[in-house]
């Protein structure tokens, strides 16, 4: 009986996990091809034998997404799966649309038939946008259960931009293994948190192999979520962060749509930056669409280490890289503090930008007069470096969650921004965690 042949559409995480817990070592199916969008430069690759196992000796190709069509033809796919997030529900159908007009299905897996049972409890974080504010959420969760006496290892959703076979599984438990791995920014600015707080981050392509070392060290794991994707591994609570700066975005976007429908905890966080009426939206949405969901708000609360250098400052302030791009944030706590601490104004770097980051404006032009952080290779950091010195401006004001100044020499003054979940309603995180565990 002949193959179904599959495309899977990702953009590296999701994707190869799908292959990885449905696909991999299945034999009703053959992957012919993964595309590839939203991370600069994973097209061209291929997803290595050594990771798709049996049938697989050359590996699967992985070709930039604008080539569905013609590879639908050209492969006589039978199927297309869709495997990436933080997209409109108008995009998957576009997409969707292409798949059909070139004469195949159209399909996407369940969350939970790709999610894998852990011996250990597990709470996730998820989010129904990027830069909802989940790290910090996580971070606090963790907090939490450290303070029970827990031992906590979190599973970061991956973000294998490097070696696949060298990215497997990773752990993380200090700077060196950031400097060991060859990090980028993306990724430091995930786990470096995590390693600054003391505990081990796991992350990579394997997430089996990955949770079955991660529980070797835990009591409780944490899955830290990636975009607005599903949970990899079965929740035994589901916390999903909402945020009010984009009211009726958990309801228009996939998956996070997904999880807000999913969530046993909502956490409604910006409160203190954010319009009452867009937070009133939220709740208004989650109680009649999550009705049994436990709903909280909190502030993410801003610190400035150096607040006097700010104020009367032209000022450039460089934000987390996804929130700006596909997250379509405005703005994010790096304006909130320029704004609060007094600065004279925020420089627009347009006119300043060199090569990838060029490029990365004229992809999302909707950026406006903040720089993101993009480092997803080398080069692009050495290209952020220099646009970054390039600006004319008085003070750097760092918003990325890592020590930027640690990966990028700025010659310029620059002060750092620290945010932190802070709840202002009951019942709380630890009500809640102390109560199931």
């Amino acid at each position: 009986m002949a193959k179904k042949k599959i495309i899977i559409c990702g953009a590296a995480g999701r994707d190869f996990h799908n292959f990885n817990t449905v696909y991999r070592n299945n034999s009703e199916y053959e992957v012919v091809a993964f595309t590839a969008t939203q991370i600069p430069d994973i097209d061209g690759r291929v997803y290595p034998s050594e990771l798709a196992g049996p049938g697989y000796a050359q590996g699967i190709p992985i070709i930039d997404e604008s080539r569905l069509a013609s590879l639908i033809k050209e492969k006589n796919v039978d199927e297309v799966v869709f495997a990436y997030s933080d997209v409109t529900h108008g995009h998957v159908m576009q997409l969707g649309s292409i798949a059909l007009a070139a004469g195949a299905s159209y399909s996407m897996l369940s969350p939970t038939k790709t999610m894998i049972q852990s011996k250990k409890p597990v709470i996730s974080i998820c989010a129904v946008r990027t830069g909802c504010g989940k790290s910090q959420t996580t971070l606090a969760v963790a907090n939490v259960l450290s303070g029970m006496g827990k031992r906590v290892v979190s599973i970061r959703h991956p973000m294998p931009y490097g070696n696949l076979v060298e990215q497997k599984c990773q752990r993380f438990g200090s700077k060196a293994d950031l400097d060991r791995y060859k990090c980028t920014i993306e990724e430091m600015e995930e786990y470096e948190p995590h390693v600054d707080a003391g505990r081990v981050i796991y992350a990579g392509v394997d997430y089996e192999e990955i949770v079955r070392q991660a529980e070797k060290e835990a009591d409780v794991i944490l899955w830290d979520g990636g975009n607005n994707d599903t949970p990899f591994y079965k929740s035994d609570l589901e916390i999903v962060v909402v945020d009010p700066h984009r009211p009726n975005h958990e309801l228009l976007y996939h998956p996070g749509m997904t999880n807000f429908l999913r969530a046993n905890v909502i956490v409604i966080n910006k409160v203190d930056s954010a319009d009452p009426k867009n937070v009133e939206i939220i709740e208004k949405n989650a109680r009649k669409y999550n009705p049994n969901a436990t709903i909280i708000r909190a502030n993410s609360r801003i610190d400035l280490d150096k607040p006097e250098m700010v104020k009367g400052k032209r000022v450039l302030v460089v934000e987390d890289g996804p929130t700006l791009t596909h997250g379509e944030m405005k703005y994010g706590a790096g304006v909130v503090a320029a704004k609060r601490f007094g600065a004279s104004s925020l420089v627009d770097p347009r006119k300043w930008t060199v090569r990838s980051i060029t490029k990365t404006f004229e992809k999302y032009p909707e950026i406006g007069t903040l720089l993101p952080a993009m480092g997803y290779g080398k080069q692009q950091i050495t290209d952020l470096e220099e646009t970054i010195n390039r600006v004319e401006c008085d003070v750097v004001i760092c918003a990325t969650p890592i020590d930027l100044t640690r990966i990028v020499k700025i010659s310029k003054p620059t002060v750092r921004v620290r945010y932190a979940l802070d709840e202002i309603s009951k019942p709380s995180l630890k009500d809640i965690i102390t109560k199931k565990f």
